[in-house]
Formats: C-alpha cells, sequence, structure tokens
C-alpha cells in the first residue's frame, strides 16, 4: 500500500469494522474528502467485503476501473481518487472462488433520517415515526434500494442481514445517529419481497438476530424474519366511505358489531390452512351486508406466532399476519369491506407482547421496551412482558402505531384489548409482588398518561375513527372528554351487563326471579360511560360454553332464551357485539382450528334464530328511538322493573319525537301471560312490529295481531295501559301511533 494512504488509515477503526464492533463504519467507510498537505484535495474511498482478495471502483466518469489497494486480508480495500464526481458508484469484488460481486456502495449515501426526527422521536411525539424506522423502499441519487432504521441504543453494534447479502452481520453494518439510538443505512439492491433482520452486537460479544419492530411484512409462521414490503402503492376505491366517515363521526349512530376470527370465519375445502384476504373479503362481505351488521371486529391481524393466541400474543405490529397473505392483499379486504358499506375495528394489543426471543422482548440486550423490575414487566396471568410507557420511544412506538393502521389500513376503529391490565399495578398480582405508584397507590400513572396521549392524538388525526376499551373494572370515566379528567375512549365494553345478564340467563326460569336485580342493575351505572353491550368471543372459549349452551332448558327453550337474549340487547341502550358462530346457535365452543359450522343453517331452529339476529339488525338500525339518545337517559325509560315474580320487565326507548316511541316488553318466565297489562306513556293506539316467538323466527306463533287502543286504565305509575299477550321467553316491541 502506498505510504500516502497508509498514514491515511484509521487501523483501531478499521480493525473494528473488521471485526464487526463499530456503531459508525460510515466514518471511514465510502467517499471521504481529505484536505491537506501531504495529498492535497483527494476523496479517499474505504470498502470492507467479507473475504474479498481484490477490489475495483467502477465510477461514472472513468472509462476503465480503478484497483483498490488491500488494507487488510479480511477483504478491506481503499483507494485515492482525485477530482471525483459525488455520484453514486459501484464496486466490483472478486473472491478466491472465483466469484464476482458488483454492487453500489451502501456507505456512499447520506442518512435518509434528518436530527429532527430523531429529535421527535425521542420526545415521544412523532406520530408518523413509521415512515422513518423499518424498512422503506425508495430511490435515492437514481439508484434503487431500500432504506432500513431501527432503535436499539444500547447495543455495540447493529447490522441489516438478508436475502440480499447472504445473512452476514459484516457486510451492512449501520451507523449510529447522533445520540438518538437509531441506527440507520440504505442499501442499494436490497429489493421488495426480500426477507431481513436486524444482526445486534452487545458488549461482551453476544450476537444475535431480531425481526424488525416496524417491519410493514413478515414471514409466514414458523420462519420469522421480516419482508420488505412496499404499502404505498395501493389504488384505494374508498374516498365516499372516508369522507361520510369523517363527516359523521360525532353524530349519533347505530352501531352493530360482527367480531370474527379471519382464520376460521370459514376453512379451505383443499390442502391449504388458510384462506387469503382476497377470498375472505366477498366471503365476509356477503354475509355480514346480508345479516345488517354496520361494522366487523377482526381479532388481531397482526402478526403473531401462535395460533392459538388468536392474535393477542402480538410480535409484528405494523405486519399483518402472513396467514392471510400480504399488506397490499389486507389494504383488498379494508377497500372492499368500505365499497360493502361496511366498516372495519381491529382488536390491538398495547398491554403486553410475547417473550419470543426474535421479537421485542431485550430488544437490544437490555429491557428496552419492557420495565426491567419483573414486578412492573411481567404478566402474570399471561407469562408475556409489559411494555414501559413511561419511555417517550416505547409510547410512540404504540401511538404511531395505532395512527398507522388507520392511516394506511382506512381501519374504522380501534378496539384496545385488556386495558383493566394496564390501568393497575397490581393487576393479577399478589401482596408484595408489585410496586405502588408515588402516591402509594395502585393506579399505573405512566399507562393512564400513554391512554390519554393516545386517545387525543387518535381524535385529532383519526379522520373519525373510533377508539374502544375493553375494560372489565370500575375505573371512573374510562370514555368521556379527555379535558373533563376522562380517558378519552368512545365506546366501553359493558363487561358488567354482560357478566350480570349471563348469570341470570343461565338460570331456570323458575329460579330468575331470586335474581332480577342481575337483570335491571345496568341501568343504575348506564349512563356514567359510552358503552358497548357485547358477547364476544371470550365467552364462548375455556369451558364456558356456547351462547346457546348456556341458555336452560330443552332444545327449544334454549333457542327461545337465546333469542329473547339478543333481543334484550338489541333494546337495551348501548352499541352492539356478537361474535361469529354466535348468531347462528352454535353448541360447540369456538375453536381457532376449525371453521364456524355454517351447515348448521340447514335446520330450521338456527334458520330461525338467524333471521331473528337479522331482523334486530335491521330494526335497529331503521329506529332512532334505539341509537339517537343511546347515550342520554332521555332516550331511556322503564315501565316496569319490579315485576320480579312474574320475571317480566317493559320499558320505553324514546327520540325527541314522541311518533318515534317504542315500548318493549320481556317475559324472562317460560309460562305466557293471556292479559298482561303494560302501563303507557300516551294515548293512542300501539302496534306489535316484533316478536321473537314469530312463527317465521320457529316460535310458538304467540303474538298480538290487532292494534292496542291504550285505555284510560293506570298501571305502571301510568294514566293509560294496554293489555297485551304474553309468550313465554320472549320480546316484543310495540310502536307507538297516534289515533288519527
Amino acid at each position: 500500500m502506498e505510504k500516502k494512504l497508509y498514514k491515511l488509515m484509521n487501523w483501531p477503526e478499521i480493525e473494528a469494522i473488521i471485526y464487526s464492533e463499530d456503531d459508525n463504519p460510515h466514518k471511514l467507510l465510502g467517499p471521504h474528502l481529505i484536505t491537506n498537505q501531504v495529498v492535497g484535495h483527494t476523496t479517499c474511498i474505504q470498502a470492507f467485503y467479507p473475504d474479498a482478495c481484490a477490489m475495483e471502483l467502477l465510477l461514472s466518469d472513468r472509462t476503465t476501473p480503478v484497483t483498490m489497494e488491500m488494507a487488510d486480508e479480511a477483504g478491506y480495500f481503499a483507494a485515492m481518487i482525485s477530482d471525483m464526481q459525488h455520484e453514486p458508484y459501484k464496486i466490483r469484488a472478486y473472491f478466491k472462488s472465483g466469484e464476482i460481486k458488483e454492487y453500489y456502495d451502501a456507505y456512499f449515501f447520506e442518512p435518509q433520517i434528518t436530527r429532527r426526527e430523531t429529535d421527535l422521536f425521542q420526545r415521544g411525539l412523532h406520530y408518523q415515526i413509521y415512515e422513518y424506522l423499518g424498512a422503506h423502499p425508495k430511490t435515492v441519487h437514481g439508484v434503487k434500494g431500500v432504506s432500513f432504521a431501527v432503535w436499539a441504543p444500547n447495543v455495540l453494534r447493529v447490522s441489516v442481514v438478508g436475502d440480499f447479502n447472504q445473512w452476514d452481520g459484516r457486510i451492512h453494518q449501520m451507523r449510529r445517529l447522533w445520540s438518538s439510538g437509531v441506527f440507520e443505512i440504505f442499501i442499494p439492491g436490497a429489493d421488495i419481497g426480500d426477507c431481513y433482520k436486524f444482526e445486534c452486537k452487545v458488549k461482551g460479544g453476544l450476537t444475535y438476530l431480531k425481526s424488525d419492530p416496524y417491519g410493514f411484512g413478515a414471514q409466514m409462521r414458523p420462519e420469522t424474519a421480516s419482508v420488505i414490503r412496499e404499502i404505498n402503492q395501493y389504488q384505494w376505491n374508498d374516498d365516499l366511505w372516508m369522507t361520510q366517515r369523517f363527516h359523521s363521526s360525532t353524530q349519533p349512530k347505530p352501531i352493530s358489531v360482527f367480531e370474527l376470527h379471519l382464520g376460521s370465519f370459514a376453512k379451505p375445502t383443499d390442502d391449504r390452512e388458510f384462506y387469503q384476504y382476497r377470498e375472505l373479503a366477498p366471503m365476509v362481505s356477503a354475509y355480514v351486508k346480508e345479516m345488517g351488521y354496520t361494522h366487523i371486529e377482526l381479532m388481531p391481524i397482526m402478526e403473531h406466532p401462535y395460533d392459538a393466541s388468536w392474535g393477542y400474543q402480538t410480535i409484528g405490529y405494523y405486519a399483518p399476519t402472513a396467514r392471510h397473505g400480504s399488506p397490499e392483499d389486507f389494504m383488498f379486504f379494508m377497500n372492499h369491506m368500505h365499497e360493502e358499506g361496511i366498516g372495519v375495528i381491529l382488536d390491538w394489543v398495547p398491554a403486553h407482547f410475547p417473550r419470543d426471543t426474535h421479537g421485542l422482548s431485550s430488544f437490544d440486550g437490555t429491557c428496552l421496551y419492557e420495565h426491567l423490575d419483573p414486578r412492573q414487566g411481567e404478566h402474570p396471568h399471561w407469562g408475556t412482558l409489559i411494555f414501559d410507557y413511561s419511555r417517550p420511544e416505547v409510547s410512540n412506538y404504540l401511538i404511531a402505531n395505532a395512527l398507522f393502521w388507520i392511516e394506511k389500513y382506512h381501519v374504522d376503529g380501534i378496539r384496545i384489548d385488556a386495558v383493566a391490565s394496564m390501568l393497575y399495578l397490581d393487576y393479577g398480582r399478589q401482596d408484595g409482588e408489585w410496586i405502588p405508584n408515588i402516591y402509594g397507590r395502585n393506579e399505573n400513572l405512566e399507562a393512564i398518561e400513554f391512554l390519554k396521549h393516545l386517545n387525543s392524538i387518535v381524535h385529532k388525526y383519526g379522520k373519525g375513527a373510533m377508539i374502544i376499551a375493553e375494560e372489565s373494572t370500575a375505573f371512573p370515566m374510562v370514555t368521556g372528554n379527555l379535558n373533563e379528567g376522562a380517558l378519552g375512549f368512545d365506546y366501553k365494553w359493558n363487561m358488567g351487563w354482560m357478566n350480570d345478564f349471563i348469570n341470570y340467563i343461565k338460570f331456570d326460569p323458575f329460579f330468575r326471579s331470586y335474581h332480577h336485580t342481575e337483570l335491571t342493575f345496568s341501568m343504575i351505572y348506564q349512563y356514567s360511560e359510552k358503552f358497548m353491550l357485547v358477547f364476544s368471543h371470550d365467552e364462548v372459549v375455556h369451558g364456558k360454553s356456547s351462547m346457546i349452551g348456556k341458555m336452560p332448558g330443552s332444545v327449544d327453550e334454549k333457542f327461545m332464551n337465546l333469542k329473547l337474549t339478543y333481543g334484550y340487547m338489541f333494546l337495551h341502550p348501548g352499541k352492539k357485539l356478537l361474535f361469529m358462530g354466535q348468531d347462528i346457535g352454535e353448541f360447540n365452543e369456538w375453536s381457532e382450528t376449525r371453521s364456524v359450522e355454517w351447515e348448521l343453517l340447514q335446520h330450521e331452529t338456527h334458520q330461525g334464530l338467524n333471521a331473528f339476529v337479522k331482523t334486530l339488525n335491521q330494526f335497529y338500525k331503521s329506529h332512532p328511538a334505539l341509537y339517537e339518545l343511546d347515550e342520554m337517559a332521555d332516550g331511556f325509560e322503564w315501565i316496569n322493573c319490579i315485576a320480579d315474580k312474574q320475571c317480566v320487565v317493559s320499558f320505553m326507548r324514546k327520540t325527541k319525537k314522541k311518533s318515534e316511541t317504542l315500548i318493549i316488553v320481556c317475559n324472562f318466565a317460560n309460562i305466557s301471560y293471556k292479559d298482561y297489562i303494560v302501563g303507557v306513556p300516551y294515548q293512542g293506539l300501539y302496534k306489535e312490529v316484533l316478536c321473537s316467538q314469530d312463527k317465521k323466527f320457529g316460535g310458538t306463533g304467540v303474538a298480538n295481531s290487532r292494534v292496542k287502543h291504550a285505555e284510560p286504565k293506570e298501571s305502571d305509575d301510568m294514566k293509560q295501559s294496554i293489555k297485551i299477550q304474553l309468550a313465554p321467553l320472549s320480546v316484543s316491541i310495540f310502536e307507538y301511533r297516534e289515533e288519527q
């Protein structure tokens, strides 16, 4: 090697690059302008390719290659070029095996992330950080490649390894950007569809592979690599839907949700494990549209390693699971739903994440995403790890992720799983297994602040998307205005109503009179939150039995009870959610390993139940009394909630218009009442418009075919009343009409 070049070489740092222990290889590798008395003005280009025995520079302004001098036999070369144009160049590397590699030098390119981006990220305020961290196909200085970036502040070195570099961590070592903890590199030649990981090396020499926390794609399990994906080229056709969603977001509206697990909604009849997103889209939309649901809620479609976790142990927060296809395939699914007039809510899990070694756990050799102390960082029930919400970059990771699904995939709502486990430091723990907050209490102040921050940003940038909490405790003000001290959710799952009602309906009707308050108690606190009534997947697994299996009595009585259950749910204040299979009366518990038992619809009893739920959806959407004042006490009034001996409740659903008043009577006894007197608010006519015992729903046919005239006989503290036939185990709805 020429003496001039030899003197310019930084041998300690060259050794660090060769041994893959440098966190800023760009400082040496690539072109660097040198000005001194020895060489004048010249450019020194250094390159490292493991085991190369010779290298040449292919410069755009030179007709012949420039031979590089070997600085180290490990494959380190250098050359000095005078009057070099600042343009990308290629390197031709020769190997003893006879192989020749020709590639653009990754160390020519400047950082693709600015200091402003990393500063915002460090403060937890970069809500589009997913546009910078991760893997992003792009063209820089006319060269196609992929920009990679990852946050790993405590590592000694990070490299990108993948299909484009033989998974060799010595080839593409990344540079640390300032004091941000972010590592970055632009790799020419990396392409869409390539698999990759980050190779981390920590002090002491331990080297391991991690999937990309911000990766837009992932391999099909059991493989664990991230996959380079382009997610900005899909042509959406849902502008009308998105505009209407934004402008109607503050208006009262019916919300009836069909919760489903994509992997078991339907199973292929061939040898495949799963249908693809593009195949599922028309199947799901046809059923949901026919049934009249307004939304679907997908159990987590984010990438997860274990099928039986149903997606709730998320490993790839930014990647739709590869079980059903690519990100663009999922965009097709979303676009199709919107074209069919169906909203989509995604289940999302910011409460915990699995310990799988290729994921977020001990990401940079330290507890980076999780708490160090197991009393704060380990979930005792699920064997998972808990996010450290106090760390701005971790909070930013999650908030940006929620916005990512709204922005990039047009989702209409985010339902947050296990909010209760986030709110309380002692959730699932015994004395001595948790650490109190600074006030000596059990509230998780960092998680509470995270949720408020999240909800404020979703409402600011979410274009009308809603955010829903699965929260099972009496934590105050989960929904409501952030300015008034609430957490800021749009809706909260009403777990209290669900548990009370299921406990009530399980009893034989003979014993229900002793548990009447479990039926009516929900109205005591109904307006403390904005509620969604749910019979979710959680109620039909782990030995809890299916919904129809919970019902007492003979098979016919089970179907009567279940129709009554759904009727009461749809007529009670609150938004609605049913899980797949519940509206056809599956007797088996749900399992992710099988399809919904659609063949049950060949039987009349199941057809009748299904037809009743369909009718309930239509009735719910077409009657403003069931949703217009849903969140106000003025929209509901008990007629009689104390007829415990008869197991009957009656109530009104109302709007500001007298003519839209509905009278609802529910008989939870298995006996009929021939002349049951119900107090009514107005003089006039009352027509039965829906009864669960109608023959078209497989019922007994006991009904009120004639319009009822209100009589001036006091009942239920009202000056007039009607006399009706009340079928056993039934719900009846009467519309008020003024007498002309």
